[in-house]
């Protein structure tokens, strides 16, 4: 007789996310790192109580914002390179729909996180409830519904029973390297507190590994007797190199080919910024050392990447038109972009065996030392707009200088959104794996600093660093109080261009005038002169502001040596980016326009699209 255990829906849940475990580095850990919370009439009296019972296997983080607890959920998963994993519960309503747009995140980026929305009564008997969204066609439907299209699975728990079938999917789901990323589990806050004799062996123990999937034999020999052929290969690396742990295995095979490296936003720090051949950024935010090689390569290995629009120069960036693109990922639907030859493998395993294959190639070495000369000539430029400066408003590279020079490469680095990731990207020399942490694939605003916290407690040895614009900060900035609730200790840098200066950029130069960006060119009565350092203060953090990169680089340092969370301000010039390296960017112009800057920026459009390999 199978024996069981009567117990409510919300407290088999909680007791089975207990008894989830993982290994990373030989060390056996809890798969699940806790649980975001903010209760609200449809979760607390559910699995709130739940959560009370096993707070102290189980520990629950109180958050001031839905969408801020799920992106610390999420920045939690990736700092530990997918290999342990968070969860986050709210509401009905506005409480559950706040945490779409993470979802949408997670997405994107294909990070796990699981999503705990209470829902609305499964029984309709006290309908309609507080919150609850009516579809005048379709009783069925909830705000949850709006987690669908950015889950990569959905299930509404309408019995107790249901949840045993639900988290066996999810965790696959959560697990898979291929199919990783959000889950969703939509609670109707009736079926929370409703009991069911679950039967005891959904409680064993399990420990989840990381799959590796090797490469079929065919797709090996194809990429490899492409590469053997190569006389001017590049490797583009991903975020999938971080995820596979695949860094030392990627070091090899270049050490072994002379194939030069470089990276994508969620790639960066793949290798050392130091590495020889490592070219560091790739695309429309990239370094001339590597947009250069991208222009020639006639075979490129894509390792771990989706090969975004910000990647490829809108497809416009790999110009040789005789080119081979090897595309080694996990996933299918992304191997095979672009006409790729498809290598399905774990990254790690599929550079092992690869690597194996063409074991005799090695690239042309004047192919190797003019990247080795490129690289030289990029260091020079980089330190040429990095440099200290007496400018009354600094650039943001020349922020990003004095950061690197005062707190070093062996921070975690974290950033998000509008024109940081483009300066970043290109300039900061990431010292270890998974030292730079970008959003870049939703280039969602407001991550920045709860996606900070959620880094910290992944790695709470090391020291974080934001790195957020005012414009950022202003949309998302109660993770503050919680970081300091919590005594997790963050360095905030927030750069004062008073507005959103990248996207005015992007406005000037697709030929629009400057408007509704910037503070001063936006509607208003009275120019906003908001005080960040007394609104840092108010929520329990130290702050200051500096009036020179000198006196910002010594309140650095007076942050690093903090035992608080830290916001040190300084203005910016909100007009200023690097023109060395980056590349052309699909962003459409108007065809007609009664502005002439707007019709001369339609002519320039026009010659670039010819640049697209439409179809490739």
């Amino acid at each position: 007789m199978t024996k069981t255990v009567r117990l409510t829906m919300a407290q088999a849940l909680t007791r089975y996310l207990t008894r989830q475990m993982t290994v990373i580095d030989g060390k056996k850990l809890p798969l699940f790192g806790g649980v975001w919370a903010i209760f609200g009439h449809g979760n607390v009296a559910g699995i709130g109580e739940a959560l009370y019972q096993l707070r102290d296997e189980l520990p629950t983080y109180r958050a001031h914002n839905e969408q801020a607890m799920a992106h610390a959920a999420i920045a939690f998963a990736k700092t530990n390179f997918r290999q342990r994993i968070m969860a986050a519960t709210s509401s009905i309503g506005p409480g559950a729909v706040n945490m779409v747009t993470a979802a949408a995140l997670a997405h994107v980026n294909r990070l796990p996180v699981l999503l705990l929305p209470g829902d609305v009564f499964a029984n309709r008997v006290p309908d309609p409830v507080l919150q609850q969204v009516e579809d005048f066609g379709d009783g069925t439907v909830s705000a949850n519904d709006c987690f669908r299209p950015v889950s990569r699975y959905f299930d509404r728990i309408t019995r107790p029973e249901q949840i045993i079938a639900a988290l066996a999917r999810a965790m696959q789901v959560l697990t898979d390297p291929a199919d990783c990323g959000p889950v969703t589990l939509s609670l109707c806050q009736d079926v929370q507190a409703e009991a069911y004799d679950y039967p005891e062996s959904f409680f064993a123990k399990k420990v989840w590994s990381q799959r590796r999937p090797r490469p079929d034999r065919d797709e090996l020999a194809a990429a490899a007797e492409a590469l053997k052929a190569a006389k001017k290969p590049l490797i583009v690396a991903g975020g999938g190199v971080l995820y596979s742990g695949a860094s030392k295995q990627l070091d090899r095979f270049v050490q072994a080919t002379g194939i030069p490296v470089c990276e994508t936003q969620g790639g960066k720090s793949a290798l050392t910024d130091e590495h020889e051949l490592n070219m560091a950024a790739v695309g429309v935010t990239g370094t001339s050392a590597a947009n250069r090689l991208a222009e020639e390569a006639d075979v490129v290995l894509a390792v771990g990447t989706r090969l975004q629009d910000f990647t490829t120069g809108s497809w416009s960036l790999f110009k040789n038109a005789g080119k081979t693109i090897i595309g080694l990922n996990v996933q299918p639907f992304d191997a095979a972009k672009h006409k790729a030859l498809p290598l399905v493998a774990d990254a790690r395993e599929g550079l092992a065996e690869l690597g194996a294959a063409v074991a005799a190639y090695k690239a042309p070495a004047s192919w190797t030392e003019n990247a080795r000369s490129g690289k030289a000539e990029w260091r020079k430029a980089a330190a040429k707009v990095t440099a200290a400066t007496n400018a009354a408003l600094p650039s943001d590279a020349q922020v990003i200088g004095a950061v690197q020079r005062t707190l070093g490469s062996e921070v975690i680095v974290l950033h998000a959104a509008g024109g940081l990731p483009g300066e970043m990207h290109k300039l900061w020399r990431a010292g270890s794996p998974g030292s730079y942490h970008s959003e870049y694939g939703f280039s969602c605003m407001g991550y920045e600093i709860a996606g900070g916290l959620g880094a910290k407690m992944a790695r709470p040895d090391r020291e974080v660093v934001i790195m957020i614009g005012d414009g950022s900060y202003l949309m998302l900035n109660s993770e503050i109080a919680t970081s300091v609730m919590l005594g997790l200790k963050l360095t905030i840098v927030l750069l004062d261009n008073r507005g959103y200066g990248c996207i005015n950029r992007l406005q000037m130069a697709t030929g629009g005038a400057s408007f509704n960006n910037l503070l001063r060119d936006s509607r208003h009565e009275v120019l906003p002169d908001i005080d960040f350092v007394a609104h840092a203060k108010s929520l329990g953090a130290h702050a200051e502001k500096a009036s020179s990169i000198a006196d910002f680089e010594a309140a650095l340092d007076r942050a690093r040596k903090s035992d608080r969370t830290t916001v040190v301000l300084i203005d910016t010039d909100p007009l200023i980016s690097t023109d060395a390296g980056g590349h052309w960017w699909d962003v459409a112009v108007p065809e007609v326009s009664a502005r002439p800057e707007v019709n001369v920026a339609r002519k320039g459009y026009e010659e670039k699209l010819k640049l697209q390999r439409v179809g490739d």
